[in-house]
């Protein structure tokens, strides 16, 4: 049997990875047999969807995580017997950007804590941890690379990629000390979210094809040109369960896997948007610049070759004209 903790468990891609769990039943963990699930524990402070509370294999925790983790008794219960930990809880990158305070407390704090708990439990859990492609960026004295690879050196330009790197390289550490058995992977901007806006500085890469799709008008924030390293949600997962289920060997160390990415412009998004759904689905984007966001995205790496990614088998999407339809299937329109 094997008992599996997902953070962060009301959000799109925690609800998204619990479904699939659930779905499969079973969990091979770090190499090992395929075993069957016998407890998922949701945590979020948001209350996780009815379908899965439903289902008599999930333990729903209803708690700020820096308030229950900060208890040991409360995050004793939480972690106990778990095999694996899927830390996706998070304050996003514009989220961060605005509220310094809030970023260190979500993204520092909790994860400190949560490894101070996985160490306490003494077993040597998989902890898989959602970073991001935010850790990469450019300066003057340490320009960004026309392609990213698995031996460019991160070098965020936001609080919230400044987090994450502190966050892979706790994680690492405590790895190397043996109290967890970590497996960092940073995740690309994720593609299209079903659901509402949030306040990622990416936020809009879904919303210019989600709204049009649904009738409704969208704001682009960056230039047409703008060029951004995409996932589906498919393939986010798939980089997730990958980190889970590998052995030691084929991960290949403590430092974080970089997930693969599709490479599109705006433009190439906004064409695709057209050809599945047709010019009047596109002629609902209105173009208004934002400074503060395209500062950030513009930043971030935009081409990726992830080799060590594709030695697990992972694999970018093929274009973005099937991550448009794979999103209108799975919304049943």
């Amino acid at each position: 049997m094997v008992n599996v903790v997902i953070t962060g468990a009301a959000g799109f891609l925690g609800s998204r990875l619990a479904r699939e769990l659930l779905a499969a039943g079973s969990l091979a963990v770090a190499g090992g047999g395929s075993s069957r699930l016998s407890r998922l524990t949701l945590a979020d402070q948001a209350p996780v969807a009815a379908d899965l509370a439903a289902d008599g294999r999930v333990a729903a925790v209803g708690a700020d995580l820096a308030d229950l983790l900060g208890s040991p008794g409360a995050a004793g219960e939480m972690l106990a017997g778990a095999d694996v930990i899927f830390h996706l809880a998070a304050a996003v990158s514009g989220e961060c950007e605005a509220d310094f305070d809030l970023g260190v407390r979500a993204n520092l704090r909790v994860t400190e804590a949560l490894l101070a708990g996985c160490r306490a439990l003494g077993t040597t859990p998989v902890v898989v941890l959602a970073s991001s492609v935010a850790v990469f960026g450019g300066s003057a004295e340490h320009p960004l690379p026309a392609v990213v690879d698995d031996h460019t050196l991160p070098n965020p330009q936001s609080s919230y990629g400044v987090q994450k790197f502190i966050a892979e390289q706790l994680l690492a550490d405590y790895t190397r000390k043996g109290f967890v058995r970590g497996r960092a992977a940073r995740l690309m901007t994720v593609s299209v979210r079903p659901g509402r806006p949030n306040q990622a500085a990416s936020s809009f890469l879904s919303g210019i094809i989600r709204e049009p799709l649904a009738g409704q008008r969208a704001i682009c924030p960056v230039p047409a040109q703008t060029a951004v390293a995409l996932a589906s949600p498919a393939r986010a997962i798939d980089g997730l369960l990958r980190a889970a289920t590998s052995s030691e060997q084929a991960w290949g160390g403590r430092t974080a896997v970089t997930l693969p990415a599709l490479t599109v412009t705006i433009a190439d998004m906004v064409a695709a948007l057209e050809r599945v759904a047709g010019p009047d689905a596109a002629a609902l984007i209105d173009w208004v610049p934002d400074p503060a966001v395209a500062g950030l995205v513009t930043g971030w790496p935009a081409r990726i070759r992830a080799s060590r990614a594709g030695r697990l088998g992972l694999h970018p999407d093929p274009d973005f004209d099937s991550v448009i339809r794979m999103h209108l299937a799975e919304a049943g329109e």
